[in-house]
């Protein structure tokens, strides 16, 4: 990974105004923030820009408001929470350019907070225009960009500021490149990646690019279904792609190539029903009934699944094993990951993982704190794991 400056190389920044793209897409309920994680996740670059007498300047989005004004995803919704998380007062400007954002930060003192109205209320910002673009780097000395889960955009407030002004990666952006860098980039190996989810037609680049990076795939969930029908294992009525029969093939035969195991489920918690508490049982995935479905991997396969967390040294997770919302279907997932937990708080193990599934999967077993990392970036972190160039990473690479 190529080398970018971090708040360590910003020195002398009392009176200066840094503008810092942060990810305050957070979900409200009835005009109420209901998840604070995103904000917690950048109170640490906020807080330490304050304390060093930096007029911070806060920019985001929020929905998709398709380049125009939208009362409902206006930030000043979000501020409230902003302020607090960070329990300290945070200033909201009407606009992000202009008048009001100039009026704004005119008024600001040294270690103040300010947070811009929503940059997606302009159609300059997800186009990137030069134009949109100069009008933001008005209001700023320098740019900080703490919004990894952004940073699969080419948009103004995500990339292009880091043409205008000196650009530094804020901590949480830091620590998601460093702990990024450990799982794919330079890992330690043994590495094993467990992927999981509903369908092989969502990761196809994801499952292409990991056979050729790790030495150990452990395919779950639905997806695994597709594979084990490509081999010529009866699903029963479970969720299949059996259009993709030779993709599945085909990422077994690239595997095969790159000395990657590839590690399917010797067998399955089936049921006639997909609902909580229903009549199970446990099967081999040789023996699955026509007509029922697999909604989990079971106790042999899961005892497959430890022994290579056990023998990793280096663990990427992304997806579920099985329907883990639905008891009893979660015990697979929720296995794997105390395990997977155990190893890394012993020392043996970097465990990073991210995806939506994957992060409410880890809370419900309880050990999201315990992994190396967890990643709440969604997007920007299936494309890494894609091996697809980040262009807000990019810009902050060639700017270092």
């Amino acid at each position: 990974m190529a080398a970018f400056k971090t708040l360590d190389d910003l020195t002398d920044i009392a009176g200066k105004r840094v503008l810092v793209r942060v990810d305050l897409n957070v979900p409200v309920t009835d005009g109420k923030v209901s998840d604070t994680t995103r904000i917690e996740r950048v109170t640490p670059t906020i807080r330490e820009l304050s304390q060093k007498g930096a007029k911070v300047i806060l920019l985001a989005h929020f929905g998709r408001p398709k380049g125009e004004p939208v009362a409902d995803m206006s930030l000043s919704l979000i501020a409230p929470a902003v302020e607090e998380v960070l329990d300290q007062s945070v200033a909201f400007a009407s606009d992000c350019i202009g008048a009001p954002a100039a009026d704004a930060i005119a008024k600001m003192n040294n270690g103040d907070i300010l947070l811009l109205e929503n940059t997606r209320f302009h159609k300059g910002e997800e186009k990137n225009t030069p134009e949109f673009v100069a009008e933001l780097a008005k209001n700023g000395d320098i740019y900080v960009n703490d919004a990894f889960s952004a940073a699969h955009r080419a948009h103004a407030s995500t990339e292009g500021l880091a043409h205008h002004l000196p650009a530094y990666a804020g901590r949480t952006m830091q620590a998601e490149l460093e702990a990024l860098e450990k799982g794919l980039g330079n890992p330690a190996r043994p590495v094993v990646a467990i992927v999981g989810g509903a369908k092989v037609s969502t990761k196809i680049d994801l499952l292409m690019n990991l056979v050729k990076k790790v030495d150990a795939l452990v395919i779950g969930g639905g997806m695994a279904n597709t594979f084990l029908a490509a081999n010529g294992t009866n699903v029963g009525k479970s969720l299949c792609e059996h259009d993709l029969a030779e993709t599945a093939k085909q990422i077994m035969l690239e595997a095969a190539t790159a000395g990657c195991a590839i590690v399917l489920p010797s067998d399955g918690v089936v049921a006639r029903e997909f609902k909580a508490g229903a009549d199970n049982e446990t099967v081999d995935i040789n023996a699955i009934p026509a007509d029922a479905m697999v909604l989990d991997v079971g106790p042999k396969s899961v005892e497959a699944v430890n022994a290579w967390i056990g023998r990793a040294a280096t663990l990427v997770w992304n997806g579920p094993l099985g329907a883990f919302e639905i008891a009893p279907f979660d015990k697979a997932t929720v296995a794997a990951a105390r395990h997977a937990a155990d190893c890394t708080r012993e020392g043996k193990l970097v465990s990073v993982a991210g995806g939506g599934d994957t992060v409410s999967a880890l809370n419900h077993a309880g050990v999201a704190d315990d992994f190396t990392y967890v990643s709440t970036a969604g997007g920007a972190f299936l494309e890494w794991m894609e091996g697809k160039e980040l262009p807000g990473v990019a810009v902050l690479s060639r700017t270092a």
